[in-house]
Parts: structure tokens; C-alpha cells; sequence
């Protein structure tokens, strides 16, 4: 199936699982997707299986969106906690388009408490409370992580259990996936990787037939650690070798470091499953230059679980550390807590600041990601899908270098190597089936859900420039993915103010500001609508913080705002950068 096959599909409201190889363009038709719906004054929530899953679609992890958080099971009391939540209800009311990233990540039992809290706040007993769905993710990929409760390990009866459920406990298991009944678009389009040979050895694993040829091509890549190219990020299976790497990483640094330690209190046993569950380690080590990953989300601060960054400075009051993120914002990370609950009462806690060191990776948490280049370990793969997933991340064979290699690296899931049949012949009578339509039904089709949705219906001849663009034809060119700036873009051409944006999209103040300054910088604002953001005060001030950032350097901000001792908040100088030599 092609993208412009499955964004047909997807614009129709009808349930969809988007699905294909790694590369083949299911963030970018998400994306595409996205944009349509917000030219139609449709807001879709965006979420994600994992924190970084949801920092690569702009969007927040399922769990905190259903204000499920960590729960792993869900009974009466859950239930009506949730979904007393006034903040909760009103997200999941106002949402008619629903989209989960990453779904292979997602346990059946997890997909089956999405769908029972989203019937109960909607009062409506249709799949996912009538909402339309749209499940993204690879099956190859990497399981979903299932552990027992730690108070209870099993699951509460309010979960039907779907006839012959696999022990694997993949979220198609799940009753809501069977109740909802969607659409596979399987697109079959490749677009990240240019190399012939490579895309030959991943079309292997995926096919269970690979061989003497395709492992010769992985291994010749193979080198000795000593030789590993620097500044390339490093993937391994097992936390203790990214651990070992990380910390020699740090000690290279000839910065003073800083040592936070975790705190905790409650049932001794459940607050050492606390700690063996947080990715934070329970003695902290922090130098200035530390290249270093979030592990939780703080909505607030607009970071989440798997958000990268370089330390660049202590508090100087609370001595907390100082990040700036890969979009250049400045955030100081303060103490999180990782919380049990029982019955409304806290059985235990643990409190450290939500940071590990990241010049290494494992695998599980490269998942989404697109690299240039990695140095990865295969020797110890211990689980499906987990050495797809690692050679995947690169777009081509010389961007891989190999530390060693075991027999199970290339091996996949064979209950997924079954699915995938059927998951092919399902796309295909789908596009069957929807070729059948004629164009004038299908614009009917699509006419009637953006009505359903409260949304409003181009007229022809009407479209905005972004619909015009190529996914909305069959043939489609190398593509770079859409980000989440677009959507900005979007509401920002409707006039809408950085305050009212922000709260649209349930991101904060200061991204919004920074999607603008990219956006501005790529031409796609105009001078004269920047000057929308000058107030008086700041207009004055341009003259002197010009005049600064050509003294200091515009590169960073953090230096002119400490040369005028914080007299301009960091949005202020934004704006300024932006207008400079204009």
C-alpha cells in the first residue's frame, strides 16, 4: 500500500492500524494525516507507547494521556479515580482522532485499559468510546515489556479476555484491538534507507530467511572497540554495558561533578521494585558537558521519559542541573517521584532527579530513532526483534559498525512472522476494496467525518499550500519527515497567539516559541507577523540586545542573558534573535 492509499483510508474516521518496514513512511503519513485534520480545525491527540517515541511525533505518552500513568491493572476504584479527573475527561471528551505510536511496545492488557477508560468517560461502549483510532507501529520491533504487579499480579476482571490469546501479549491480543477492527495499511514504500544490499539483509530478517550472504554483509562491518568512530551514538542490549560506556564518557570530562542521590520511603520490598523500575540510578553523577536523557515526563516543563540533552550548568540556589535539549531550550531538571498507590493511600516512594547519563543507549530506547551512524553490540541479544531494531536504526550499511554479533540477533518473533501474513492480506483487500470507490465517494466519505468531527470542509479550490504538497499524490519522492512545527504553523496562520497555541496543543509556552524562531528562520514567517510578539517594553530593548548578540555571539542564549543579569526572559531574546539584521 502507498501513503496516498492509506491517507485516504485514514481520512475516511475509519479505525487503522499503519503498519510496514522500518523507513517506509509511517511517521510521515501520520504527519501528513495530522496536518490534514488541523486544516480542517481538527485537533487529534498525538501519543506514544514510550516517552521517546512521543518526543519523534510531537506528541505525549498514551499512559499519561489516559491518566493511566503506571498502573498496570485497573479495577473499579482506578476507574472512577481516573475518570473523576476533570482534566482527564475533558482531554478524552474533546478528542475525536486518538493516534498510539509505537503499538508494538503496548501490551494487550495495556491497549484493553486505554479502551475501558476512554468507553467510561465517553459513556459510550464502541471501541475506544467512538473516537476514531489510528495504531502505528512494526510488530518486528521490540515486544512490549510486560511485568506482574507489584501488588497485584493479576490483571482485575473489569478486562475481558479475547478467545485464544497469545502468551505474548501483544496489543492485537487484546479485546479492543478485535472490538475496534482496524484497517491494516501496510505501506510497502521505502524511503530511509538508499543501500540496496542493506535493505536486502532487513527484508531478510523480516521474512525469517536469512543467509550465509546477508550475515557476511552485517559482519563485515564488524570492528574492535578501540576503533569505533567518537561522537556516534553507541547501542547495547544491556543496560550494564551502556552504564560502563556512560561513565568512562563522564570521566574524560574535566568539569566538577556533582553527586545527587535517591530518596525513598514506604514498604521496603515495593521500593526496591520502585528503584530497579527507574531508569534514574539511585547515585546520580553530573558534570557540565554530560550528555544525559530524561526519565519521566513533567507536562509542565515539556520534557518527557527518553528527552536528550547536554548538561550546561548548576542552579545557582537549588544546584540542580541545567539541560539544554536538541531544540535548544534551557531547562532546569528538578526532583521527580516515582509513586505506589494502593486504595488512595502511598505504599512507597522514590525521589531522585530524573536524569541518566546517555552517550549510550539500549536498544529498546532507540527505538523510533533515525541515525546517520551507531556503534552497536549485537553479542548478547537476548530477545525478538532486539537486532532488527538496532540495525534499522541506520539508513546504510556504512553507517554501521559492528562490536560483535551472536546466532540469536537476526531472529524475529515467530508468532509476528505469522501475524505479518496476515496483517499483508488484510492491507491488500483493503486496497481492493477502497480502489472499488469511485473518487467523488471517497471525497464524500472524507467530507462526511470532517463534518462528524466538528471540523469545517474545503471547498474545492480552497486548499491551503501545505495540502497541495506531494502526500496527497500516488507517487511520492524521498521524503523528510514533517515535525511537529507544522502543526504550529498551522494555528499560528489562524492568528492564534503563543498562549492560546499552547494550550491547543498541551505543549508549553517556550516550545511553542521555539517552533516560531525555527519556523521564522526557514522563511515560513514572515517579518511582519513576528512583529506580533514585540511589546513595547521589549521594542525599546532591541537596539542594546542587538547590539550584545553581535558582541556575545547569537549561537546561544544563555551567555546574553546572563550579560544583562536576567533583566530578559529567554522568549524575550528569542524574538529579538529573531528580528536581528532584519
Amino acid at each position: 500500500m502507498t501513503q496516498s492509499e492509506a491517507l485516504n483510508i485514514l481520512k475516511t474516521g475509519a479505525n487503522v492500524f499503519l503498519t510496514g518496514e522500518p523507513g517506509a513512511g509511517k511517521t510521515y503519513t501520520i504527519n501528513a494525516y495530522v496536518s490534514y485534520l488541523l486544516d480542517s480545525g481538527i485537533t487529534p491527540a498525538i501519543t506514544a507507547s514510550t516517552g521517546i517515541a512521543a518526543t519523534h511525533i510531537g506528541g505525549m505518552t498514551i499512559h499519561s494521556w489516559s491518566g493511566i500513568g503506571i498502573r498496570t491493572k485497573l479495577d473499579k476504584y482506578d476507574l472512577d479515580k481516573i475518570t473523576s479527573s476533570e482534566y482527564i475527561a475533558k482531554r478524552i471528551l474533546k478528542t475525536k482522532v486518538l493516534i498510539i505510536d509505537e503499538v508494538s511496545m503496548l501490551s494487550a492488557d495495556m491497549l484493553d485499559m486505554i479502551d475501558a477508560v476512554c468507553r467510561e468517560v465517553r459513556q459510550n461502549e464502541e471501541a475506544f468510546g467512538g473516537m476514531q483510532v489510528v495504531l502505528v507501529g512494526d510488530f518486528f520491533q521490540l515486544p512490549p515489556i510486560v511485568k506482574n504487579n507489584i501488588v497485584e499480579s493479576k490483571q482485575n476482571s473489569l478486562l475481558q479476555k479475547p478467545k485464544n490469546k497469545s502468551s505474548a501479549n501483544f496489543a492485537y491480543d487484546a479485546s479492543a484491538w478485535e472490538r475496534a477492527k482496524p484497517i491494516v495499511c501496510y505501506l510497502t514504500e521505502q524511503h530511509r534507507q538508499d543501500d540496496d544490499n542493506f535493505l536486502s539483509v532487513l527484508s531478510a530478517i523480516r521474512a525469517d530467511k536469512v543467509g550465509e550472504e546477508h550475515f557476511d554483509l552485517i559482519t563485515r562491518r564488524q570492528i574492535v572497540e578501540d576503533d569505533a568512530p567518537e561522537d556516534v551514538t553507541k547501542l547495547f542490549s544491556h543496560n550494564f554495558d551502556v552504564d560502563r560506556v556512560n561513565t568512562i564518557e563522564l570521566e574524560k570530562l574535566q568539569t566538577k561533578k556533582k553527586n545527587f542521590s535517591m530518596h525513598s520511603n514506604g514498604h521496603e520490598n515495593i521500593v526496591n521494585s520502585l528503584k530497579k523500575g527507574c531508569l534514574s540510578p539511585e547515585e546520580l553523577e553530573l558534570r557540565v558537558g554530560a550528555v544525559v536523557m530524561c526519565t519521566k515526563n513533567n507536562q509542565k516543563e515539556n520534557y518527557v521519559n527518553g528527552t536528550l540533552g547536554v548538561v550546561v550548568g548548576f542552579d545557582e540556589f537549588s544546584n540542580y542541573p541545567i539541560i539544554e535539549t536538541r531544540d535548544s531550550r534551557h531547562i532546569t531538571i528538578e526532583p521527580a517521584d516515582w509513586v505506589v498507590e494502593e486504595n488512595g493511600k502511598i505504599r512507597a516512594e522514590i525521589t531522585q532527579i530524573p536524569l541518566r547519563l546517555a552517550w549510550a543507549i539500549t536498544v529498546h530506547k532507540s527505538q523510533g530513532m533515525s541515525l546517520d551512524a551507531a556503534v552497536m553490540d549485537l553479542s548478547q541479544v537476548f530477545e525478538y526483534g532486539q537486532g532488527y531494531v538496532a540495525l534499522s536504526r541506520v539508513r546504510r550499511l556504512s553507517g554501521l559498525y559492528l562490536l560483535g554479533i551472536n546466532d540469536n540477533a537476526l531472529k524475529v518473533h515467530p508468532e509476528v512472522l505469522e501475524q505479518d501474513i496476515l496483517f499483508k492480506e488484510k492491507s491488500e483487500n483493503a486496497v481492493l476494496a477502497f480502489n472499488k470507490i469511485s473518487e467523488i465517494g471517497l471525497k464524500k466519505m472524507h467530507d462526511n467525518f470532517v463534518t462528524a468531527c466538528g471540523g469545517k470542509v474545503r471547498k474545492e479550490g480552497t486548499e491551503s499550500p501545505r495540502s497541495k504538497a506531494s502526500w496527497a499524490t500516488a507517487r511520492m519522492p524521498k521524503i523528510k519527515k514533517v515535525d511537529t512545527k507544522l502543526a504550529t504553523l498551522a494555528l499560528w496562520n489562524e492568528g492564534k497567539t503563543i498562549s492560546q497555541i499552547s494550550k491547543i496543543r498541551e505543549l508549553a509556552p517556550q516550545t511553542i516559541m521555539g517552533h516560531i524562531e525555527e519556523l521564522a528562520d526557514a522563511d515560513k514567517i514572515s517579518l511582519v507577523d513576528i512583529a506580533r510578539l514585540v511589546t513595547p517594553k521589549l521594542k525599546k530593548s532591541l537596539p542594546e540586545i542587538h547590539k550584545a548578540f553581535r558582541s556575545v555571539g547569537a549561537d546561544k542564549l544563555t551567555p546574553i542573558k546572563e550579560h544583562f543579569k536576567d533583566k530578559y526572559t529567554f522568549d524575550e531574546l528569542r524574538i529579538a534573535r529573531m528580528l536581528i539584521n532584519k
